[in-house]
């Protein structure tokens, strides 16, 4: 994927006292920011740690916030920790978000030479996934549709290639083909214990974290670049199909959460990692990957439809990019960046109205904590200077809000909708 942070079409969403309201907290996020030489700092990840904080780093030396410097250092002590920790393979969490970074920020930070920072990583992560089966998550946050995500970014290297025709291959072969079309299940030994009592046979996740939503977009991004197209499109296809099928006859949003063979599904909140907005950002990459106008047609509906919904009903609490109003926002900007929809616009300026009124002032990072749960699934407030549920993704959220610098971060979150349709052919 292309990784230079030029300007072009994007333009800020926010004005007047909203903008300088939002700048304001934008300023004193980084302000609050920890000390990239501290050495006490324990998370690398991309996810919560040095990494993600890297990654805002370098989009705030883009706009000028910042020297480049933090960024640098925030980068330097992440990749050192590939080397001397043990971390695994992961890309929210492990060594693959770290090189993401790297090779996202690598030209704005790094001078340009002949030594590739992540080659070795590639050769690692390739032999990672050379196995005859595939037993661990599928999914973008710990899984196979992560390592996807890092191997777009670093095309069109060989290695690169390899790593996500790999993925691909294993998305096949664990696919489940059924008369709705193509999907995947989750198996009970990777579900975590909290919600392992209602589905103690698996679930079909339809989350943009860690479900099927996430392979559409993998998918169709492989079919743009033309990667593995003879097995990516044929599962694209019957991927997007069970999707569908799974609407909900009523209730207050149009999916679950995820479906448990023979239990009934309920309506589920609307965020980023489950819920019909993160949900339709996924289909609407895929939509314009190949230039199908239906797809599209039934993404903007979905996302429409969310974008209506009564805000008390929504389950916002936090202001996080995961499941907060931080993150419905930027998902509603980038919708509105890519279609004109004024619907979008109203929506993203309400839920960033909705992300300032979060701020209590001497509390967690520049006013902002977050609402997550423990190991546990036992939900409490926590001081998060990182990106997905953090104060790094708010500031990064204000900031494309408030700038004309295109977010093309929010690749990481595959939210990344192209801003016209594919001349692929449905």
């Amino acid at each position: 994927m292309q990784t230079e942070m030029s300007r072009g079409s994007w333009r800020p969403i926010l004005d007047g006292p909203l903008a300088e309201r939002a700048r304001t907290a934008l300023h004193d996020i980084v302000g609050a920011l920890p000390d990239p030489s501290a050495a006490e700092i324990a998370d690398f990840s991309l996810a919560g740690g040095t990494a993600g904080l890297a990654l805002l780093c370098g989009y705030l030396a883009r706009a000028g916030y910042d020297d480049g410097e933090n960024a640098a250092q925030f980068l330097e002590h992440a990749i050192k920790a590939v080397s001397t920790e043990q971390i695994g393979p992961s890309l929210y969490e492990g060594f693959a978000g770290i090189a993401w970074v790297t090779e996202h920020l690598q030209t704005q930070l790094m001078d340009q030479n002949d030594e590739d920072a992540n080659e070795e990583i590639d050769e690692v992560l390739k032999g990672f996934l050379h196995q005859s089966q595939w037993l661990d998550d599928y999914d973008l946050i710990s899984g196979l549709v992560g390592y996807g995500v890092y191997a777009l970014e670093r095309l069109p290297r060989p290695a690169a290639v390899t790593c996500l025709e790999r993925v691909i291959d294993h998305l096949d072969r664990n696919a489940e083909h059924n008369s709705d079309g193509i999907t995947w299940l989750t198996p009970p030994e990777l579900i975590p214990p909290h919600q392992l009592a209602d589905c103690p046979e698996g679930y079909y996740n339809l989350g943009l974290a860690h479900g099927v939503p996430g392979v559409i977009a993998l998918l169709g991004q492989a079919c743009a670049v033309g990667i593995a197209s003879d097995k990516a499109r044929p599962l694209l296809d019957g991927a997007v199909a069970w999707l569908l099928r799974q609407k909900l006859p009523d209730g207050e949003s149009t999916f679950s959460s995820w479906l448990v063979p023979g239990v009934k599904s309920n309506s589920c909140r609307v965020a980023w990692c489950y819920g019909d907005a993160g949900l339709s950002a996924a289909l609407l990459i895929a939509a314009r990957s190949v230039g199908n106008s239906a797809w599209e047609d039934e993404a903007i509906n979905i996302v429409r439809r969310a974008a209506l919904r009564a805000p008390e009903s929504a389950g916002v609490v936090d202001a996080g990019l995961c499941h907060g109003a931080a993150g419905l926002a930027h998902i509603y900007n980038r919708m509105f960046q890519a279609t004109g929809d004024p619907l979008f616009k109203e929506s993203s300026v309400f839920w960033f109205e909705r992300t300032l009124a979060l701020r209590r002032p001497g509390q967690g990072v520049a006013g902002f904590s977050a609402f997550r749960p423990d190991e546990d699934g036992n939900e409490g407030w926590v001081d998060d200077p990182g990106i997905l549920t953090g104060a790094a993704g708010i500031a990064l959220s204000l900031l494309s809000a408030t700038t004309d610098i295109e977010p093309k971060w929010d690749q990481m979150l595959l939210v990344s909708v192209p801003t016209s349709q594919s001349k692929t052919s449905n």
